[in-house]
């Protein structure tokens, strides 16, 4: 659970009091219209029941926030984002380019995400995290998928010390397993990588999250292909 402080805005100085606000568990929904993607999440969260598993659009999901994989510049052209867009308008694509040239310049680093309002009642919020720097590569020999699904959680975490309970619940779909030619085995299970290190860290920025996570899978080529890796948290803001 997150413990977000929280100031009482009747008190000043040295009279100000700290109350612990506990928030929910966070629900999380992986939807893929691929039967394989959806077969090997199964597989690889098979002991994380509270992981809720669809076949099916990410469009019909009501979840306080969507994940979308995007490119470095967040040009909404291919795939999951080009429904996205279409879906959602053209508006969309504008706000995340915003915050992208807001926050990080004008390129959004693989492993880092922005969170932005979507316009809509459904989703509240649109995550965008890059699993590549083109709208179309081979990221198959790559970390993307981990560092992308870790980002796009963490970024949940920053949206809910701005706003407490503001994400309750995501929904997300297959990175990388379609443009990107990764395997959907491997997918499923970066994304697991991804996900559980969501429930045992918070990360002050992400800079961090990056490091930490080339430094425990730099090896992960040499591990077979079925194996997860539950990243090892730093010290220090641990969820547990």
């Amino acid at each position: 659970m997150v413990m977000a402080p929280w100031k009482s805005p009747y008190l000043s100085g040295s009279e100000f009091m700290t109350v612990k606000l506990v928030q929910p568990p966070l629900k999380v929904v992986l939807v893929d219209l691929n039967p394989n993607v959806v077969a090997e999440w199964l597989a690889a969260f098979a002991d994380t029941p509270e992981v809720e598993i669809r076949k099916g659009s990410i469009l019909d999901q009501r979840v306080d926030a969507w994940v979308s994989p995007t490119n470095a510049k967040g040009r909404m052209d291919g795939g999951t984002d080009a429904a996205i867009k279409r879906h959602l308008g053209a508006g969309i694509q504008l706000r995340v380019q915003r915050a992208i040239r807001d926050r990080f310049g004008g390129s959004l680093p693989v492993g880092s995400a922005v969170c932005v309002p979507s316009g809509a009642t459904n989703p509240k919020f649109l995550i965008s995290t890059p699993t590549m720097q083109q709208s179309a590569q081979d990221v198959s020999e790559t970390l993307n998928v981990a560092l992308a699904c870790a980002a796009a959680f963490q970024a949940i975490h920053a949206q809910n010390e701005l706003q407490p309970g503001s994400i309750g619940s995501v929904a997300l779909v297959g990175m990388g397993a379609a443009t990107g030619r990764v395997p959907a085995r491997v997918s499923a299970n970066l994304m697991w990588t991804g996900y559980t290190l969501f429930n045992d860290h918070v990360f002050r920025d992400y800079d961090d999250l990056r490091a930490t996570i080339r430094e425990q899978l730099d090896d992960i080529d040499s591990r077979p292909q079925e194996e997860r890796v539950r990243i090892k948290p730093p010290a220090g803001r641990s969820r547990r």
